[in-house]
């Protein structure tokens, strides 16, 4: 069965490969094409728009509208996803919706280097002081570079917008500032409070901005709008960065390999272990997490396969290694820096540390059950079974057994035909046997 183990990996692999291309796409001439930014800033995010990008400058679009609402994230990435919006021909409009959504930390730096900036009423904006790897304050030097180097990029993604709009940038930095719609609009920090995507393109038709060194004029009015969502590997690789989620991958990923490495010959055990721990992997490359919450989760799994080899704990190891397992979720992700990423659910945390760590006691305990049956297939399955027998063993002849004819040698005296007789041997094509009840 190894084949059809190794079969799944590769069909996984490959529609994982497959789903990460952009479909294909016609020209259509002039369009708008509407990106939904909704989540922390990480890897995921930043592939997302840069296709987004792509598309608008394949397509020729008017212009694209980047939906934003983040509760910041990494800054290395978000120097990406600016450098990204500068360097296209394509007017590119940022604008922060729903009502209630926000641009925070980092989020700020995209919303300014937007060709145009809009928006949603009671949306906020701002926040972007740096922070440890661990979300702490910096020390004083460490910080004071940081600052001016995020700082700076404020002051100058602000720098068309006039010099109000580039203190206000800049405090968003220095001094963790944040400010909402009316007050960014006030001081020109945005062009636009628009309520929704149409009301937003309504205000944009004839607006005028600067796209690569050039004057542009937006012509918005009675374009077709098209919506350009993230596929479902985007959206499961997204969803893979929330910490609870990241947890519960990890575990299930293991047992689920477990289960295939026990009971070998099936596959679908395995594709979905490996698949869920790719998953739990790549979450874990993202989020800023403590690696000493790995070796807890290691001691557990170590504790879960003790008890099941030594059932006379009595359930000690096993309540142990439910424990390192609880204390290595709470560390893995206890640095401050993950707030945008989501908080994690103590409550769950232990619910399936309990869950998985029954569920890994079974699995292995049954694993090594099926160990101990006896054989009921090939040679050894033979032994014990019972026959008639067809030429007298003298001491060889022939017996029937199962519907098949056995060369047979007696293990002691002769035999008749007829008597049943009982295999206690197989040595090749000939069996051992004695006379049944002896």
């Amino acid at each position: 069965m190894a084949h059809k183990r190794i079969f799944g990996l590769v069909a996984v692999l490959m529609v994982f490969g497959l789903a990460s291309f952009p479909p294909g796409v016609d020209a259509n001439g002039d369009m708008i094409l509407v990106l939904e930014a909704d989540g922390p800033i990480a890897p995921v995010m930043q592939g997302y728009i840069e296709r987004g990008i792509r598309r608008a400058e394949e397509e020729g679009a008017e212009v694209l509208i980047i939906e934003l609402n983040t509760p910041g994230g990494n800054v290395s990435i978000t120097d990406e996803i600016v450098q990204d919006i500068l360097n296209t021909r394509v007017p590119v409009v940022v604008y922060v919706a729903p009502a209630g959504a926000m641009a925070a930390s980092a989020g700020t730096l995209i919303t300014l280097a937007g060709h145009v900036a809009a928006m949603a009423p009671s949306t906020v904006i701002g926040a972007a002081s740096p922070v440890g790897l661990g979300g702490e304050d910096l020390g004083e030097t460490e910080g004071a570079k940081a600052e001016e180097v995020l700082a700076a990029t404020a002051r100058s993604l602000a720098e068309r917008r006039g010099s109000r709009a580039q203190r206000i940038a800049v405090s968003m930095v220095t001094e963790a500032r944040a400010v909402y719609a009316d007050e960014a609009l006030e001081v020109g920090l945005i062009d636009f409070i628009a309520r929704d995507i149409p009301d937003l393109i309504r205000q944009l038709d004839g607006f005028s901005t600067e796209v690569f060194g050039q004057e542009v004029t937006l012509h918005t009015e009675g374009l077709p709008v098209e919506r350009m969502p993230m596929n479902w590997l985007e959206k499961a690789l997204q969803v893979a960065t929330n910490p609870t989620l990241v947890f519960t991958l990890l575990g299930l990923g293991v047992i689920l390999l477990l289960v295939e490495f026990s009971a070998p010959g099936g596959w679908l055990a395995g594709t979905m272990g490996f698949t869920f721990l790719v998953l739990a992997f790549y979450g874990l490359g993202v989020l800023p997490i403590n690696w000493l919450g790995i070796g807890f989760i290691v001691l557990a799994v170590v504790l879960f396969v003790l008890e099941a080899q030594n059932p006379a704990t009595t359930g000690l190891l096993l309540l142990a290694g439910i424990a390192s397992m609880v204390v290595g979720g709470i560390v893995l992700f206890s640095r401050p820096e993950m707030a945008p990423f989501g908080t994690l659910s103590i409550p769950m945390v232990i619910g399936e540390a309990v869950i998985l760590g029954i569920l890994f006691g079974f699995v292995v305990v049954k694993g090594l059950q099926t160990t101990k049956f006896k054989p009921v297939t090939g040679a050894e399955g033979l032994i014990g079974m019972r026959g008639r027998v067809l030429e007298p063993l003298e001491p060889e002849g022939m017996v029937m057994v199962a519907g098949e004819r056995w060369k047979a040698i007696s293990e002691a005296g002769e035999i008749e035909k007829g008597a049943e007789v009982e295999i206690t041997a197989v040595d090749g094509l000939r069996v051992t046997v004695r006379r049944a009840g002896d």
